[in-house]
């Protein structure tokens, strides 16, 4: 498994199949736990059809951690390898200034840390797409 990132366009949009936001609130990064985990994810997920992948990331963020009010900022493009194929999508920096309920849906926790979690379900591809968020110069 790999991760390698790209200059933001420079892979075609209808090749970005997912966003993953990196977010923050009150200095603390947000994480989440999925109801049928019991591991630390980075907010994120699919594309849905017609969406574009700045709405997924909003749509995302909002489903999977509650935020309400945020600035949301491209870090980068990507790509995972995984299972013998490669998939591509966009890296973004959320910084949430407004919180409400989680939305009853797949993610059963958020949780803040002022460093990455252990025990995290992609161990593998989550430190990268964090350590690429701090090299911006995003700061808690």
């Amino acid at each position: 498994m790999s991760v390698d990132f790209y200059t933001t366009g420079m892979i075609e949009d209808s090749k970005l199949t997912f966003a993953v936001i990196c977010a923050s609130f009150n200095n603390q990064w947000i994480f989440v736990r999925h109801r049928d985990r019991d591991t630390w994810e980075i907010p994120g997920g699919h594309r849905e059809y017609g969406e574009t992948i700045i709405e997924t990331a909003k749509r995302e963020l909002f489903e999977e951690t509650g935020a309400l009010q945020f600035d949301l900022d491209i870090i980068s493009d990507c790509s995972i390898e995984i299972y013998g194929g490669t998939r591509y999508g966009r890296l973004f920096y959320a910084e949430v200034q407004k919180i409400g309920k989680l939305p009853p849906l797949e993610i059963d926790q958020i949780e803040y840390f002022t460093e990455i979690p252990d025990h995290l379900t992609y161990p593998h591809t989550h430190p990268y797409l964090y350590r690429k968020v701090l090299l911006r110069g995003t700061r808690l």
